[in-house]
């Protein structure tokens, strides 16, 4: 796979979601109805509302985001390659703010992309729509309005593994093991992000998870160009 890209040109990121309050019942009563309303197709029988809402944070318009990790590399082509890891995390629209302001001061031009695995199903739509929950106005990266599908600034690691095979599915975990990447899944899972987040409230924790997640994700677009790893001497966390 030859992705003719400049990668000093690419912002690497990966988002951590959490439901939005920690328990169903904390939800207003109407809200609470929209969410049973919403997940019925995929609880059917087997599970109550409240006994499926430690997933909600997978649906924007019921979850939050609460740690969003980018990386980028420097002088990618010398010697001195370096790649540089950094994290927003804490209050939501804190963290929509300071990202939304990286974009617009430092990945605005058009040469500029975001990468991310399994962005275009998940990461972009669901910054995208809680940036717009939050009155807060979409960058142009994020905003797709008008735009031809190749006009849109973004890859996808999960996709181009897919090869156009569009019913395929590869986690970040299994692409990172069979391609002989560092594991970054080797503390917790998304699963249980949001125990980590309402019960331990270990927000650092998550944001090392975040941070391992877009180092692996520069990793895997590295090893489709049949280029280096990262050494861990090499990445630089800010």
């Amino acid at each position: 796979m030859n992705i003719k890209v400049n990668f000093d040109n690419i912002l690497f990121l990966d988002i951590e979601t959490v439901p939005e309050t920690e328990f169903y019942t904390d939800l207003p009563t109407e809200k609470q109805e929209l969410f049973a309303s919403k997940t019925q197709y995929q609880r059917k029988e087997d599970f109550t509302p409240e006994e499926f809402y430690d997933r909600a944070g997978i649906w924007a318009e019921f979850g939050k985001i609460v740690c969003v990790s980018v990386g980028y590399f420097t002088n990618f082509n010398s010697k001195d390659r370096k790649f540089r890891v950094t994290s927003f995390y804490g209050d939501e629209v804190k963290i929509l703010e300071d990202f939304k302001e990286l974009l617009d001061k430092h990945f605005n031009k058009k040469n500029h992309l975001l990468c991310a695995h399994n962005g275009k199903e998940f990461d972009f739509p669901f910054i995208a729509r809680r940036m717009i929950i939050n009155r807060i106005a979409l960058p142009e990266k994020l905003n797709f309005f008008g735009k031809k599908p190749w006009e849109i600034p973004h890859l996808d690691t999960m996709e181009l593994w897919k090869f156009g095979d569009y019913k395929h599915y590869s986690s970040l975990k299994l692409l990172t093991s069979i391609l002989g990447i560092p594991s970054p899944k080797d503390d917790i899972s998304g699963s249980e992000v949001g125990d980590v987040y309402y019960k331990e409230k270990n927000i650092e924790r998550i944001v090392i998870y975040c941070e391992k997640d877009t180092i692996a994700i520069a990793q895997l677009l590295l090893r489709f160009n049949n280029e280096p790893l990262i050494d861990d001497l090499k990445i630089i966390h800010v």
